[in-house]
């Protein structure tokens, strides 16, 4: 039986669906306020009541119930739009894909210009594509693979170290920059300008290099650095006095890579002296376990690449005001995967380096 109302002639049936789309907690707000509109209307509520009540304009009200009374419950729906049709097909796209897989006959990479002329179609499509994709023919990185047939456990040992330290002792990654350049540019640079970056002349007078010894700390962020003018196992040993007297008493484990300074018989024999230092090598090839290497590359981008130093002293001047402001707001840099995840994404490069 239909009821017979002012504005809108609903039925039972409808009436209870419209009510469930209302309780239903994961509608759309637009299909829930086109419910309410229908409701109101068909217990006699005017068109500016309803809009004043829903907060929507009253054409917005004659609109749905005008949908309602033409098309019923399917009315209220959101109907799908046609847009423009796809001009590019996904073969096409898959075949953009492929071909910037492939090398160009006389180039080590595609440009998006070239690629199209050889596709057919337009540079902002192909450049398009590749966004879609994540493809940037431009960029390569840089990988190698470890042979060190103790691989898996030297990774276990420092990734451990890490992610468990021990307790009542501090871990320390450890490394040198050595060779630091004091470069000089010939001309002062132009400051940057708006709309310009600052500017250097591409030629410099060399001043010497010096070699920078750190030590960081895991837990905290600090770091411990000394510049010595050679690197020798000499200034290794004079640099583990050093953190003899910084952390005195302490047990402390140094994450070192494989550099001969480090495995030196001097070094061995002062460490059996010392029996509180632990050192733990990094793998071949793998210095990016040790996390001191990402504070040697902030010094270098932040401090060292874009200075000019009119001698070796102004360097380390300069490495020393790094250093204390640093230490002043150090942040610990936090290791996140366990050796398992690492194995395993090794694993999987492999496998795409040998197909």
């Amino acid at each position: 039986m239909r009821v017979q109302k002012c504005w809108v002639e609903i039925s039972g049936a409808d009436r209870a669906e419209l009510e469930s789309w209302l309780r239903a907690q994961s509608i759309p707000q637009a299909l829930a306020m086109r419910a309410r509109v229908v409701l109101g209307s068909a217990v006699g509520e005017s068109v500016r009541a309803l809009a004043a009540r829903l907060g929507v304009t009253q054409t917005t009200v004659c609109l749905w119930r005008r949908r309602y009374r033409s098309a019923g419950l399917e009315g209220l729906r959101t109907r799908p739009r046609s847009g423009r049709k796809r001009r590019i097909t996904a073969a096409k796209e898959q075949a953009v894909i492929s071909a910037t897989q492939r090398k160009p006959k006389a180039a080590t990479h595609w440009s998006a210009r070239r690629l199209a002329k050889q596709v057919g179609l337009s540079s902002a499509t192909v450049h398009r594509i590749w966004q879609k994709y994540g493809l940037q023919p431009h960029r390569t990185e840089t990988f190698k693979f470890s042979r060190d047939p103790q691989f898996d456990a030297k990774l276990a040992d420092i990734v451990g170290l890490y992610l468990d330290p021990p307790e009542r002792a501090l871990v320390l990654c450890v490394d040198e920059k050595s060779q630091i350049q004091a470069l000089n540019r010939t001309q002062p640079a132009f400051p940057m300008w708006p709309g310009l970056p600052a500017r250097m002349t591409h030629d410099y007078l060399r001043h010497g290099t010096t070699s920078l010894f750190a030590a960081l700390e895991v837990a905290t962020g600090k770091v411990h650095g000394r510049c010595y003018r050679r690197h020798r196992h000499a200034e290794f040993i004079t640099f583990l006095e050093s953190l003899a007297k910084r952390y005195p008493k302490l047990e402390l484990h140094l994450i070192c890579d494989n550099y001969g300074t480090h495995k030196h018989p001097a070094v061995k024999q002062w460490l059996a002296a010392h029996p509180r230092f632990h050192l733990h090598f990094t793998p071949t090839s793998a210095s990016w376990l040790n996390l001191v290497e990402r504070w040697f590359g902030l010094i270098t981008s932040q401090a060292i690449r874009r200075g000019s130093f009119q001698s070796v002293a102004r360097l380390e001047q300069a490495i020393s005001r790094f250093l204390a402001d640093w230490n002043d707001h150090a942040q610990p840099f936090v290791w996140t995967k366990p050796a398992r995840q690492i194995r395993r994404s090794i694993r999987n490069a492999k496998l795409i380096y040998e197909t």
